[in-house]
């Protein structure tokens, strides 16, 4: 919110001193009357002016990525133009969805946090599912592996993104602004305990693999089914554990968790309808966004000369959280660590330990074959970063040093992939 202009407060004051009683029940009619004309299309409206968020000016590329796919225009044009639209439409998704946390209960609006969080990922994971289940039907193998392993990179990316880069600019920002500051360890334990369970959920289908091809005496189609087997199983097992974290930490030790950075006093500026309907408009363009991407992104790697594991660790991720990222960064501006980890390592259980099982899972029940086994190199240096995470947030204390860290990590293995064959 902008600052009043000099003198204003001082005017108000002296006008609460002079004014009667039915002076200031006239103007909180008025008042009454404004917030009542904000409502409604307007509302919808200013919540998507640039003037609100420079970010919505990238709305812009959301008719223009429509039209390059309805005219067939160049494929790499269509990934970057729907790639850039998700930015805006994602940041709308979580304005409507504080809004709604504002008007329920505090466990409520922690739930829908959690669920729309991270809502651009699941449309596009959910939208590269549906793909690849229809190319499978018309017998094309390739084309639904390119989708498979776009949705495992996407989902490596995003856990990478938010524990290495997100964290890392939080930390290098706000270590730059104060010399140490401060988080809740226990906030921040139940999140990393759960978050390693996920990366041992991740990382055992691809040992188990290699394991049982070592030895010789198994048949590769045996060996794929018990992958599957062990993927689906781990994926249940996840869900329940990501549901009872939130049961503890918005129920039953929901006051060891309070920070003083929720949102539980900020004002609402929509109604709950208003609320809605923006959130559903949202949601549907993510969605036709989405379709654009997921189908543009095998010609657009050959185009713009990337390789897709790139596309799909680094870019998917960065463009998709882009608007939730800088909230994190800010924030930690802001002295306020404790928020600014929430979401950066809240994120990351919600990708490991609620959206990735949700998509095998989904998968399963369309006949797509996918499985925890995103690869060795991918597996591997997720384990790695979750290690690093949990290691500098042991001591509930950050600095700029250890932002630097996570950066150059992450540096380096975004060097990694995009030299990957």
């Amino acid at each position: 919110m902008n600052a009043p202009p000099p003198g204003t407060f001082t005017l108000r004051i002296f006008r609460s001193d002079i004014m009667s009683d039915e002076e200031h029940t006239e103007e909180a009619s008025e008042s009454h009357v404004d917030h009542e004309i904000q409502s409604g299309v307007t509302a919808i409206l200013n919540a998507c002016n640039p003037r609100t968020s420079p970010l919505n000016w990238l709305l812009l590329a959301v008719p223009f990525a429509a039209y390059t796919s309805l005219a067939h225009i160049d494929p790499g044009i269509q990934f970057i133009a729907s790639l850039i639209a998700i930015m805006p439409l994602a940041f709308l998704m979580g304005k409507a969805t504080e809004e709604i946390a504002t008007k329920t209960s505090e466990s409520i609006g922690g739930l829908l946090n959690a669920t729309f969080g991270n809502a651009a990922e699941i449309i596009i994971a959910i939208v590269a599912i549906l793909a690849a289940a229809e190319a499978l039907k018309v017998g094309e193998n390739g084309t639904a592996d390119v989708y498979i392993h776009l949705v495992q990179a996407s989902l490596i990316g995003s856990i990478l993104g938010n524990l290495l880069l997100v964290m890392g600019l939080s930390m290098l920002w706000g270590g730059i602004r104060y010399r140490r500051q401060t988080f809740n360890t226990q906030a921040v334990s139940g999140n990393s305990t759960l978050l390693l369970l996920s990366a041992i959920c991740l990382i055992l289908p691809t040992v188990y693999h290699i394991a049982l091809s070592s030895g010789g005496d198994w048949v590769e189609s045996e060996i794929v089914d018990g992958v599957l087997m062990v993927s689906r199983l781990a994926a249940i097992i996840l869900m329940i554990s990501y549901g009872l974290l939130l049961f503890f930490q918005l129920k039953t030790h929901s006051d060891l968790m309070s920070n003083g950075g929720g949102h539980g006093h900020e004002e609402a500026t929509m109604t709950l309808k208003d609320a809605a309907i923006l959130l559903t408009i949202a949601t549907i363009f993510v969605s036709w966004m989405a379709e654009i991407m997921v189908h543009s992104v095998e010609a657009a790697g050959e185009t713009i000369g990337l390789p897709a594991v790139f596309i799909g660790v680094i870019l998917l991720p960065l463009f998709g959280n882009a608007a939730e990222h800088f909230t994190a960064v800010v924030v930690a501006g802001k002295d306020r660590m404790d928020l600014s980890l929430g979401i950066a390592i809240g994120s990351s259980v919600q990708i490991a330990a609620f959206v990735a099982p949700l998509v095998i899972l989904l998968a399963w029940g369309l006949g797509v074959d996918l499985s925890f086994e995103f690869g060795l190199l991918e597996t591997a240096v997720c384990m790695l970063s979750v290690l690093i995470a949990n290691s500098i947030c042991r001591d509930g204390e950050s600095n700029w040093l250890e932002g630097t860290m996570l950066l150059a990590t992450y540096v380096i293995i975004g060097i990694g992939f995009l030299f990957h064959p």
